[in-house]
């Protein structure tokens, strides 16, 4: 084979694509999304009568904004950037180049969603259908248990902001808690104390004691939502596909609801009603403020309407 031949764009990337599925076993689909991202800045090159050889940052920096210019999104033009910079580091491994000008290039800002939150009354829906026919006594003795125990898992997550993992692991001690606080340990197997309401008490005592009555052999597990299985609790899984089953009887659209939205409406609602962002971030037990600052569009929300509520210009602002 010609030094030409081997050096073909094309060739380029089959060497680099054979080398990711033979190193890293990456899919099919993996690597068919680096073969287009690749071909389309190689031929971004070839037009500009540049290779991969000998391509610059300002090239590499001109595919992108091209790219953005063209109407492709910020994760697409992270994924096509990824693309570029391990192409490179392969060219480099390989002695193809003796540098990598990726190395200095920024990839582009990736906006972070706002989370999913559920209004108060389509959480206060959700507890009152959770909760239907829980002393129904001429129900089946195992619906009456779910229906208990879904109660309680709601009424607590919102109640405490609890992570999923945090929830259903929970000792049974934390449901006599003569305190309304209960021990959670955390990521990083930190510790914290966190509030929960006398409604999530109540939830967690009617709760025990139907598990007690129905199901006393369960009850003799250490977990507070003891199950059959492995783990020998509850599972998130299973907790998720329950909750979406209540929350289609509320009128709920399955995709907005999941454990996580219910920790998100804990903590906006909190902030609606005017807590502190530091107070919230320790009772989600965030290690760094800036992850509980993705509900800071709350707070914004908080101060438009204080401005329009108290400042004395308020309604004239509002009408012009």
């Amino acid at each position: 084979m010609s030094a030409r031949a081997s050096t073909s764009p094309q060739r380029l990337i089959i060497s680099f694509l054979e080398a990711i599925a033979s190193e890293r076993g990456a899919s099919r689909n993996t690597i068919e999304a680096y073969r287009r991202d690749l071909s389309a800045y190689l031929d971004f090159l070839g037009e500009r009568g540049s290779n991969a050889l000998a391509a610059s940052n300002d090239e590499i920096r001109g595919f992108q904004a091209h790219g953005g210019a063209s109407g492709l999104a910020s994760a697409s033009l992270a994924r096509r950037l990824s693309a570029v910079r391990q192409f490179h580091k392969h060219l480099y491994v390989e002695g193809r180049r003796a540098d990598d000008p990726t190395l200095a290039i920024e990839g582009p800002r990736r906006a972070r969603p706002l989370p999913k939150v559920l209004s108060v009354a389509e959480v206060d829906r959700l507890i009152a259908v959770a909760r239907e026919g829980i002393e129904a006594p001429e129900r089946p003795p195992g619906e009456r248990l779910a229906t208990a125990r879904m109660g309680c898992l709601i009424e607590l997550i919102y109640a405490s902001g609890l992570r999923v993992s945090e929830l259903i692991a929970l000792p049974k001690s934390a449901a006599r808690a003569k305190e309304p606080l209960i021990a959670v340990r955390g990521k990083g197997d930190k510790e914290r104390l966190v509030p929960i309401s006398e409604p999530a008490r109540a939830a967690m005592r009617l709760y025990r004691a139907r598990l007690d009555e129905l199901a006393p052999g369960l009850a003799t597990s250490p977990w507070l939502f003891p199950a059959e299985g492995g783990s020998g609790h509850l599972t998130r899984q299973v907790f998720a596909r329950d909750l979406k089953t209540v929350a289609a009887a509320a009128g709920i659209a399955s995709e907005r609801i999941s454990p996580h939205v219910l920790r998100h409406a804990f903590a906006s609602h909190l902030l609606q009603n005017g807590a502190d962002l530091r107070v919230v971030q320790d009772l989600l037990g965030h290690a760094d403020i800036s992850t509980t600052q993705i509900y800071t569009h709350v707070l914004d929300d908080r101060a438009k309407a204080m401005v329009r509520d108290l400042h004395p210009l308020g309604d004239v602002a509002s009408d012009e």
